[in-house]
């Protein structure tokens, strides 16, 4: 059984355009991409942490070093300029692949500057020793 585990996160982005006849997806300054791992055309999870609206869509790179966080097309109902977002990529692993796996974890200010990395606590042995695997309906995996 496969787990989906968040792989990539840009905390706190702020949106510093929305083109709603624009023909889809996130606009993301490719430094930014860089920080967290993010790829050309990766599906993101996207939460506007204003109004709790959530989506999904991919990501483009913009310009390099313009703090480029753009919600194209539908995406642009999303949310405003101004708006903070969190931004999340996911992972699908096998248990066995859990341990010592983190994510990368960015923390941006209102400019989309880099405020902090986190370091993330590794996911250890003992966690996934413990924790019993479940189905799609919560029942024990054998």
């Amino acid at each position: 059984m496969r787990l989906k585990i968040l792989r990539a996160k840009l905390h706190q982005a702020t949106v510093t355009h929305a083109a709603l006849n624009y023909h889809g997806s996130l606009t993301i300054d490719p430094e930014l991409m860089a920080a967290v791992g993010l790829h050309p055309y990766e599906a993101v999870t996207v939460g506007n942490a204003a109004t709790g609206l959530r989506g999904e869509t991919y990501v483009i790179p913009g310009v390099p070093g313009q703090g480029q966080i753009e919600l194209n097309g539908a995406m642009a109902r999303l949310g405003t300029v101004g708006d903070r977002l969190i931004i999340m990529a996911f992972a699908d692993l096998e248990p066995q692949e859990l341990p010592g796996f983190k994510p990368r974890v960015v923390i941006l200010d209102q400019h989309n500057r880099i405020l902090e990395v986190i370091d993330s606590p590794p996911i250890e042995r003992a966690w996934v020793d413990q924790t019993p695997l479940v189905d799609s309906l919560g029942l024990p995996s054998h």
